[in-house]
């Protein structure tokens, strides 16, 4: 009897280990636009451009209020790959140093197949640093295959990223087309990327060229029509980029469906820096005038939209405040990624999209070296939350009442006066940081 009992449980266990299959790990879609500020789409206010495939995703899942990158394209790019503050490994615009650990290493070595399309910037073309003319960089830096612009040619009249690109495609230049648009290249190459990938796990790094200028006609503009004025530069064709750079998501989001993939699926859409400086936006709270670049709010403040169906604890607006910082964690983590196999300065988002933890953190941290032209005189430092900023040199602002930073605050209440002296321990602590980190690196913080 007790052999047969034996029997009976040893049938049981082995039904009950065949029904029970390990978690199948997330699709992961990053996508990142160039010189989109918070201000651009409808879910956050714009009352100017049309953002539908945006905002619905954004209604369907979470949308983040205060989210700050870095405020120029190459810091925030470096930032988001690595997860790590700008003086740990920011050395020259348009350069990120082979030995960094970016999110495709990880991923990569995690089993996920693994593809960045777009723009690119970080060979180091633009100062001529060393071995600029890699095409083999982004294998090195854990991505599979890519489709790119400005890896190894240097941004041009001739060499331009929308109409008749000229685009880097593992490792080869595609023919030039004066038919072609290449935000359409690139959205074509992801989406045979997820046709052939569907069947495992795989990892999309999209940094869009659009929004950025030149603000051109895009194929679905009239002016397109006609091949003499596909370069004619006019902000008025700003909301038509807009608009492509909608389209676009909403055929990821389609395909994902189409596969059957998208509820196993971390899509997230971002903007890289505010908009552009000449871009006038009008907004349910009055017209935002972009400020790239620079270190009021309007330079860094940018859309954070994320989805995740099977995870995801109900669609919300999520009032934490995130920086650039916590993407690499976030990827990680939801990929089972263990913490201790990278270094990052920021923290998962995980908690938050699965409601474990109402925030993450209470402010957060910005350090920015342009190095980059006239940008470079707004070099500074600053804790932030989602009310309050303090830079390091003292300046302590309400950026709810004062989004110019025109009026620094001197009679404070107790309330700020406290929030002032946690922001200051944050700034003290992070100055001995940076000098540390200074001293162990070739390059010097600019000041």
């Amino acid at each position: 009897m007790k052999s047969i009992a034996n029997l009976f449980l040893a049938i049981s266990l082995f039904g009950l280990f065949a029904c029970s299959k390990p978690e199948t790990p997330p699709n992961i879609v990053l996508i990142m636009a160039d010189d989109m500020g918070y201000e651009c789409l409808g879910c956050n206010g714009s009352i100017e451009y049309k953002t539908p495939n945006l905002d619905r995703l954004a209604s369907e899942g979470i949308r983040f209020e205060n989210c700050y990158s870095q405020p120029l394209c190459t810091p925030s790019r470096v930032k988001i790959m690595t997860g790590k503050y700008n003086y740990r490994n920011y050395e020259d615009f348009g350069y990120l140093n082979p030995n960094q650990q970016t999110f495709g290493n990880l991923l990569q070595e995690a089993g996920y197949a693994t593809c960045i399309a777009g723009k690119w910037q970080l060979n180091g073309i633009n100062r001529d640093n060393s071995n600029n003319q890699d095409v083999n960089r982004p294998y090195h830096f854990g991505f599979d295959e890519y489709c790119l612009w400005q890896l190894h040619h240097k941004n041009t009249k001739t060499t331009g990223r929308f109409a008749n690109p000229l685009i880097t495609q593992n490792g080869k230049d595609l023919p030039r087309n004066e038919d072609a648009y290449g935000p359409r290249v690139f959205a074509d190459y992801i989406l045979d990327f997820i046709n052939r990938k569907a069947e495992q796990p795989f990892f999309v790094y999209y940094p869009m060229v659009l929004v950025h200028d030149p603000f051109v006609p895009t194929p679905d503009s009239p002016e397109w029509a006609d091949p003499n004025r596909r370069y004619e530069k006019d902000t008025a064709y700003f909301a038509d980029m807009m608009a492509y750079t909608d389209r676009i998501v909403g055929e990821i989001e389609a395909k994902l469906k189409e596969k059957g993939v998208w509820e196993n699926t971390l899509l997230i859409f971002t903007g890289d820096n505010g908009t552009h400086r000449t871009i006038k936006s009008s907004t349910s709270s009055g017209t935002i005038i972009g400020a790239k670049g620079e270190n009021i709010n309007h330079g860094n403040h940018v859309p954070f939209v994320l989805n995740y169906p099977a995870k995801m604890e109900g669609c919300r607006v999520e009032e934490s405040v995130i920086s650039f910082a916590d993407v690499l964690p976030t990827l990680c983590d939801v990929a089972g990624i263990a913490p201790e196999t990278f270094k990052a300065d920021g923290k998962s988002l995980f908690p938050l999209i699965t409601n474990e933890l109402d925030k993450i953190q209470d402010e957060v941290l910005i350090h920015y070296t342009p190095r980059w032209g006239n940008w470079s005189k707004f070099h500074s430092r600053w804790v932030m939350n989602s009310e309050y900023k303090l830079y390091q040199d003292g300046r302590f602002y309400n950026t709810k009442t004062d989004v110019l930073e025109k009026n620094p605050l001197s009679d404070l209440t107790e309330d700020e006066t406290k929030l002032k002296a946690n922001f200051q321990k944050l700034i003290d602590e992070k100055e001995s940081d940076l000098a540390f980190e200074m001293n162990n690196k070739t390059f010097k913080v600019q000041h």
